[in-house]
């Protein structure tokens, strides 16, 4: 919310020195150097102190609604710096070791401005997130031919009833699907209960299946989550209505 400050009126100026004189009192007024009276058809008042209250109000004033812009701005900045890191790096599967350092930095800059404070707590994070970077070579599936490999994975999360499915798209659309279990705001330990080979045929999964996730940082558009292995997850939003199978 922007903040705007009262308008300065003359009654908000300090007593003028009056001179009284058998009729009535006359103000007395001073005009810039480069100004005479003869070319002004208005005195000008000149305000020449001011107190340090004045001050810092006006301080306090110029520089919240200054810090509130930039710190919009230094988000929407980091976030585009961000995405052009990544996009030639196909999900992370061509990255290098430098290129992971490198996108690691910037993700570590847009963390720090996180504006969900608590994202296990927010309706942002519900919905169906396609995966546009991670380092984690499982599911970039860096060993196989690059024919089969998913060309596509989403991960689903809906809040209100602890559930979390991930899902690859062409050539073999597996699925799995998981319980939520919050340890705190932002962070959850993940029980994957249940495998879809090709998206139909259902198996079980082991109970050493499971892991955790921490949301790092969460808008309406952008996700960034890191693992308990050490890797990192950014998605972008792509379907927020979207439910998991219960």
């Amino acid at each position: 919310m922007a903040l705007s400050s009262p308008s300065l009126g003359a009654h908000h100026l300090p007593p003028l020195n009056t001179t009284h004189h058998s009729s009535s009192p006359k103000l007395h007024f001073l005009h810039p150097p480069h100004f005479s009276s003869s070319s002004c058809n208005f005195p000008i008042i000149i305000r020449t102190a001011t107190t340090p209250q004045t001050e810092k109000w006006r301080a306090q004033v110029s520089f919240f609604p200054a810090f509130l812009k930039n710190g919009r701005k230094d988000a929407n900045t980091i976030k585009q710096e961000l995405l052009q890191a990544i996009a030639p790096l196909d999900r992370g599967a061509d990255a290098s070791p430098d290129d992971q350092q490198t996108v690691d930095q910037i993700a570590r800059k847009l963390e720090a401005v996180n504006p969900t404070k608590e994202p296990l707590k927010s309706n942002l994070l519900d919905g169906k997130w396609e995966l546009i970077y991670t380092t984690s070579q499982s599911i970039l599936q860096t060993k196989r031919p690059k024919l089969l490999r998913s060309v596509t994975n989403y991960q689903a999360i809906n809040v209100d009833t602890l559930r979390a499915q991930n899902m690859e798209s062409w050539p073999f659309f597996n699925q799995v699907t998981a319980n939520l279990t919050p340890l705190n705001a932002r962070k959850v330990a993940v029980q994957f209960d249940t495998f879809k080979i090709l998206g139909l045929i259902p198996v079980k999964a082991p109970g050493r299946a499971r892991g955790e996730l921490e949301i790092t940082y969460l808008d309406e558009e952008l996700r960034v989550s890191r693992g308990d292995k050490g890797n990192l997850f950014i998605l972008k939003m792509v379907d927020p209505s979207y439910r998991v199978p219960v």
